[in-house]
């Protein structure tokens, strides 16, 4: 399987915590966060990796180089940001499968990897990883019916629902109506604009979900991820 790390974000939010890093590689429990990610993409099976990086890409490239505990590691390389849906269009050329895993590289997320590709592989659908939180206010809600995804809420929903978990499961050709270098949003531009003339599939995860994006959740994620 194959899968594609989101990790060339300026970290804005983490500034005062990691000045001189990357956001995926601010140190967590004593490790780099997106080695943390990476090995968790090995037990799961994963076999070959596309990072797109933009800020700061040397020090991840010269951490990790061209393999990691058996992972091949493919580096795409932004000159100027492309938004997370251009970001994601150029990765997906370096992918040898028909559909490839995304992933945010801040964003620890447990997934069930079989099952999700169970569910790729009876459909070859998009599909849009959701989970389910006791507040969705300020996060916008996804809302499902019978396996799909009808639509995106913006934040100030109050109360239990769904959420985007940031993770998805795009055929390699999925978003060749955008141009190679074009910036756009694959939330507004791709789910939300495509959304009646596109089935995407809803996949809710049960697995542990932290992003470390924001101060107080990187706190969090010292005590949650430590010792793995």
């Amino acid at each position: 399987m194959e899968a594609v790390v989101l990790a060339g974000g300026f970290g804005t939010r983490l500034k005062q915590v990691v000045p001189d890093l990357p956001k995926p590689m601010a140190p967590v429990a004593g490790r780099p966060f997106l080695e943390i990610l990476l090995s968790m993409l090995a037990r799961k099976g994963f076999t070959r990796i596309v990072l797109s990086l933009g800020f700061m890409s040397e020090k991840i490239i010269s951490n990790f180089g061209d393999n990691y505990l058996g992972m091949e590691l493919v580096y795409e390389v932004e000159n100027q940001p492309l938004g997370t849906g251009g970001a994601i269009r150029a990765a997906l050329t370096h992918c040898l499968a028909d559909h490839a895993f995304i992933f945010n590289g801040d964003t620890y997320l447990d997934l069930e990897v079989n099952e999700l590709e169970c569910l790729w592989q009876g459909s070859h659908n998009p599909v849009i990883v959701v989970r389910e939180v006791p507040d969705t206010a300020r996060f916008g809600r996804v809302d499902m019916n019978d396996g799909r995804v009808t639509a995106f809420l913006e934040k100030g929903e109050a109360g239990l629902g769904l959420i985007n978990a940031g993770c998805y499961v795009l055929p390699k050709h999925g978003l060749d109506d955008f141009s190679l270098g074009q910036a756009f949003s694959i939330e507004t531009e791709f789910f939300i604009k495509y959304l009646q003339c596109i089935r995407f599939d809803g996949f809710v995860t049960q697995g542990r979900f932290i992003d470390i994006g924001v101060p107080n959740d990187y706190a969090l994620a010292q005590i949650e991820l430590a010792g793995l």
